[in-house]
């Protein structure tokens, strides 16, 4: 069975990358989508392709989620429609990329509140309809970063801890009530994310496509799995950084994300 067809998914960050790929995947299992960004030209030119290519209906609502109204803007755009929302796909996230001094403060501010406010809030406005409705599904991004703490992403590693965490807890307590929620847990992907973030290419290894990391988690997403990790070798790595002591870990880390000197 098809558990999109006919669905109305909200996708953030849908203006690129994993993003972009998720409406992709959606819209061609029949989704109807809203999908926001920050950039409205990216946005109608993605939305006028998937309506011509799987004949869904599109919407296109602007927010820059670094901004604290965005998350109730996007709510109500939906509601303003009458659109019942009952896929969140909290995709939206950014990295920064050196040692935590030297990154700008509001830059490291802004990253908490997309990675960790904005998808608290989303969550929080479209989770109660859902559990009325007694179905519904909640894609929340994570990362293979969000396992251990990551010197040099350190803020970001954090934010991605916290989504982790967040969907595992969330998962278990709407669980038996019709509502399904997954933390996708991808490595490193080739995205725009290397770019935003600026992380340098020998921090940045065996990139997954987008739309591979996509699959596995709109795949999980309608088999109830609360946590996916995308590619066999970043799930290797996981399940052996477990037989490790966190700080070896972390120290490993340090040594592989560290900036030449």
């Amino acid at each position: 069975m098809n558990p999109w067809q006919g669905k109305w998914a909200v996708v953030t960050g849908a203006s690129a990358g994993i993003g972009m790929a998720l409406a992709r995947q959606l819209a061609a299992a029949g989704a109807r989508l809203v999908l926001t960004a920050r950039r409205k030209d990216r946005l109608d030119e993605l939305a006028a392709r998937l309506h011509a290519e799987h004949g869904v209906s599109v919407e296109v609502c602007v927010a820059d989620l670094a901004e604290p109204a965005a998350p109730q803007a996007v709510f109500a755009f939906t509601r303003g429609k009458g659109i019942a929302v009952d896929v969140l796909v909290n995709n939206a996230g950014f990295g920064a990329y050196g040692a935590f001094e030297e990154i700008p403060i509001r830059r490291q501010l802004e990253m908490v509140q997309v990675n960790v406010a904005a998808v608290v809030e989303l969550t929080h406005l479209y989770l109660p309809a859902m559990l009325e409705r007694r179905r519904g599904h909640i894609l929340i991004l994570a990362s293979t970063a969000g396992f251990q703490a990551v010197p040099y992403i350190s803020t970001y590693a954090a934010t991605k801890s916290f989504d982790l965490f967040f969907a595992e807890a969330l998962a278990e307590e709407v669980r038996g009530r019709g509502v399904f929620v997954t933390a996708l847990c991808p490595g490193a992907t080739s995205t725009e994310f290397q770019q935003v973030a600026a992380q340098p290419d020998y921090a940045f290894r065996s990139p997954e496509s987008p739309d591979a990391v996509a699959r596995v988690g709109l795949d999980a997403l309608a088999h109830g799995k609360p946590v996916v990790i995308s590619g066999a070798r970043n799930r290797l790595m996981q399940q052996s950084q477990r037989l490790a002591p966190r700080r070896l870990v972390t120290s490993m880390a340090a040594r592989l994300f560290r900036p030449p000197k």
